[in-house]
């Protein structure tokens, strides 16, 4: 799937549409964790100003079994490193397969939750909420989701977003 068929993309024709002030930068780097979010973030920050963060990242670090203090961390440094300048944040969560452990996934999915509640942001629960269990919106390795998918993502983070318009 190429970067224009992506949720992020349809989000900014949206904006062009509905809200023409905003302008979309998608920064995001496929397959990226949050050290690599933390690493990148200060320079993005800088260069582009933003009003509002939508941050979406530590799916890759649950599915590589990173210690959950440590993805904690990483996002407490970026929402830290966002608020610094001003902008507004939207927190999106995710949620590991269950073959990752119940104690493992539940820790991993109590991060977005308390740090959502820690520092007041609202939160996308789970990005991938109904997409995850329907076959034909994912993709053969069981994770990605497929172009058809993204019009569903953008309708699902949507609400927690307008708000912060």
């Amino acid at each position: 799937m190429n970067e224009e068929q992506g949720w992020v993309r349809l989000l900014a024709d949206r904006l062009a549409i509905d809200h023409p002030h905003y302008k979309v930068i998608n920064a995001s780097v496929s397959g990226e964790t949050t050290g690599g979010g933390v690493t990148r973030l200060t320079k993005s920050l800088e260069i582009h100003q933003p009003d509002i963060l939508v941050l979406e990242l530590g799916g890759n670090d649950g599915l590589r079994g990173y210690p959950i203090s440590k993805i904690r961390d990483n996002l407490q440094i970026m929402i830290l490193q966002a608020k610094a300048t001003g902008a507004c944040l939207l927190l999106v969560g995710m949620v590991l397969p269950p073959n990752y452990g119940r104690r493992y996934t539940l820790a991993f999915e109590q991060v977005f939750s308390s740090l959502a509640q820690e520092h007041s942001l609202p939160l996308v629960p789970f990005l991938l909420d109904g997409i995850s269990t329907g076959k034909e919106l994912v993709q053969r390795d069981g994770i990605h989701p497929t172009v058809e998918a993204q019009p569903k993502l953008l309708e699902d983070v949507w609400p927690y977003l307008v708000p912060i318009l």
